[in-house]
């Protein structure tokens, strides 16, 4: 058993694990990098799209690649790191108190020593190829492809520092078929010798599209489960088609937003917008079909409220239930005195 834990060990730190929310990414050989959650951002106005991707990653890579097909030209910038918390912030769940009457435990006098519950709150042209353009953007060394021909395209990416799997290249046919584009990106930590860990730099791309799509197909060659972050900023709300192989999506939250300033105003331009929070897991990411294909719903506001169970008191902190228990054993006791005391009396006998 020994034996096979360490081989089973040992071959996690070789074999790359090619993991991605939303494209395919590609560490170096003999490195090791998965994909824990994406987050993403969608603004689409009817006309452009806009997704800002944010990556939580982990392993013990030091340079990586990936790829995202997308269905018209893009543009690519860096995007806003604080995006990401004002969008939070707004859709942060509601909390709200809810009372009880009868002691929980926590309570007097089942513990005399809690607290009051107070913390934190929970990156040339071939022949079947054609580079559109290349350019560097902080850590990403970022190329906007066409392609003809998935070998073609997988040759580029393999002679220009981009390490693919032959899964990979097999993937990207029914893009290449569907003429889509390519945003391919090679990314590296700002100091040498330094893993990519925990929060990516957020990357921006823009592309015309007269519909709310986001692409997930290559995500299937994911090793391990996968959990997508979806917010959504558009006209009305907006939930996807299906399921596309994982759980069904989950909404965190829905209604109308107008920041004037900010993360998020310089993605929607200050306009008033429909803000859409989803959530969704791929337990197996083998089973993805599709890309994500978005459609307009019904107007529904929604919001996540979280309650905390608060004992009901009144005054200075007195509980309700004690009052009552106190009153009801005074009641008792009174009307036992006052039967005790009427069978104590002496009868009163009237003269003839």
């Amino acid at each position: 058993m020994i034996v096979a834990l360490l081989a089973l060990q040992l071959g996690s730190l070789i074999a790359p694990a090619y993991a991605c929310g939303c494209g395919a990414m590609i560490p170096d050989r003999n490195q090791r990098i998965g994909v824990d959650r994406e987050t993403s951002a969608v603004r689409w106005d009817g006309r452009t799209e806009q997704i800002v991707m944010r990556f939580t990653v982990r392993g013990n890579a030091e340079r990586a690649a990936w790829i995202m097909p997308v269905p018209g030209r893009a543009d690519v910038a860096l995007g806003d790191p604080e995006l990401f918390d004002a969008l939070e912030d707004l859709t942060r769940p509601e909390r709200k108190d809810r009372y009880y009457f009868w002691p929980r435990g926590g309570d007097w006098p089942f513990d005399l020593n809690v607290s009051d519950g107070a913390g934190a709150a929970p990156p040339g042209k071939g022949a079947d190829v054609g580079v559109i353009g290349r350019e560097r953007l902080g850590p990403f060394d970022v190329a906007r492809l066409t392609a003809t021909d998935p070998k073609a395209l997988s040759g580029w990416l393999e002679k220009n520092g981009f390490e693919l799997s032959d899964r990979l290249s097999t993937e990207l046919r029914p893009y290449v078929e569907r003429k889509w584009e390519y945003v391919a990106v090679r990314l590296a930590p700002d100091a040498t010798g330094t893993a990519l860990r925990g929060d990516l730099t957020p990357l921006r791309i823009t592309f015309a599209s007269d519909r709310l799509v986001y692409p997930m197909r290559l995500s299937r060659l994911a090793k391990t489960p996968q959990s997508l972050g979806l917010y959504v900023l558009a006209d009305h709300r907006m939930e996807p088609r299906d399921d596309i192989g994982g759980a069904p999506p989950e909404v965190t939250f829905a209604g109308g937003i107008e920041e004037k300033e900010g993360a998020v105003a310089a993605l929607t331009g200050g306009r008033p917008v429909y803000l859409t929070a989803l959530d969704q897991e791929f337990p197996e990411p083998s089973r993805i079909d599709g890309d994500h294909e978005l459609r307009t719903v019904a107007d529904t506001p929604y919001r996540e409220v979280i309650y905390t169970g608060r004992l009901l008191t009144v005054g200075d902190g007195i509980p309700v239930w004690l009052l009552t228990v106190s009153g009801v054993l005074l009641a008792a006791v009174g009307t036992a005195a006052a039967i005790r005391a009427r069978r104590g009396r002496p009868a009163v006998r009237s003269a003839a």
